[in-house]
């Protein structure tokens, strides 16, 4: 607009010239544009943990164990993985994206290969494990290469964050790593959108949450698995990792308030021994403890501590 052969563009100066019968128009367009732009500066924030055995193309203990045959390419299958949905997530908007390595040692993830748009977290010394980095800042959560719970009657190399560990119990419910990952996204308000694994660890994970899933293999038994190929799973993951995008709005993460028990059963009734030289904890069998957390936090740093430190 040009006002005394100058231009004048500023909102308020604009809505003082125009006509009254237009002000509620302009008015009205004005905050719808405001808001586009206010979405536009705001970029989603997602936290990708991603998980070994449950990588499409994985089929054998081997692939996911340094020092195992294969090793090297499921490393190479998990890094493109890991790609193809951050491909996507960036293909849907501006985002920022946080991937936590979360298998084994944690240093799994070709990370010189990962798509630069990312930051990456490697390393197993850190107090929250699969979930570390996650705060409340962020609009959803993706569980990728997921398995199935310890105990699960078919899942692929299924385990609860070590063999030491046979249940894992949140308030009266079992988890398995994704439940106990969906817990702690859970208390900080954050939805968990994808997750993608064996069909064991998808069935598990929905009966948790409502979330978009895609099925890698399909386990016979605990140590073998049938694949679906590589190329297909990734264009399953793109397309599923679209839809979780645009339909997270309305995702609810999982209701997680005030004190979490934690009831965690051993393998053996030593390690429940060493266990319960943790003030507070409580003894229920000669295999199982259980401890009153004061929030998610806690709890989950002291099932970490458990796990992680019993498996000698």
């Amino acid at each position: 607009m040009i006002v005394d052969g100058r231009p004048f563009t500023s909102p308020i100066a604009v809505y003082t010239l125009i006509p009254f019968y237009m002000k509620r128009i302009y008015l009205i367009a004005l905050m719808q544009m405001m808001a586009v732009c206010a979405l536009a500066q705001k970029p989603t924030k997602i936290f990708i943990s991603v998980d070994m055995e449950g990588i499409g193309g994985i089929g054998t203990s081997a692939m996911v164990s340094a020092s195992g045959k294969d090793y090297d390419t499921g490393r190479k299958l998990m890094t493109a993985e890991v790609n193809a949905v951050v491909a996507a997530i960036f293909e849907a908007g501006n985002a920022e994206v946080v991937v936590n390595d979360s298998h084994g040692d944690m240093q799994n993830l070709l990370h010189t290969q990962l798509d630069p748009r990312v930051q990456y977290i490697q390393s197993n010394i850190k107090p929250l494990g699969m979930s570390q980095g996650l705060d409340a800042s962020f609009t959803g959560m993706m569980f990728i290469g997921y398995h199935a719970m310890a105990g699960a009657e078919s899942g692929f190399l299924a385990h609860t964050g070590a063999s030491v560990v046979k249940g894992l119990w949140l308030n009266g419910t079992e988890v398995g790593e994704g439940g106990l990952n969906a817990f702690y996204a859970g208390s900080l308000g954050v939805p968990v959108i994808l997750a993608s694994g064996d069909k064991t660890f998808s069935e598990e994970i929905k009966k948790l949450i409502d979330l978009k899933t895609v099925v890698t293999k399909e386990a016979i038994g605990n140590n073998a698995a049938k694949l679906i190929h590589p190329d297909v799973v990734i264009r399953e993951l793109q397309a599923q990792t679209k839809l979780a995008l645009k339909d997270m709005p309305k995702m609810k993460p999982l209701p997680v308030a005030g004190p979490v028990e934690f009831k965690i059963k051993l393998d053996t009734p030593t390690r429940a021994d060493i266990a319960m030289g943790i003030p507070g904890m409580k003894r229920i069998d000669g295999f199982t403890v259980s401890y009153q957390a004061k929030d998610m936090t806690e709890a989950y740093k002291l099932i970490r501590i458990i796990y992680k430190y019993l498996s000698w």
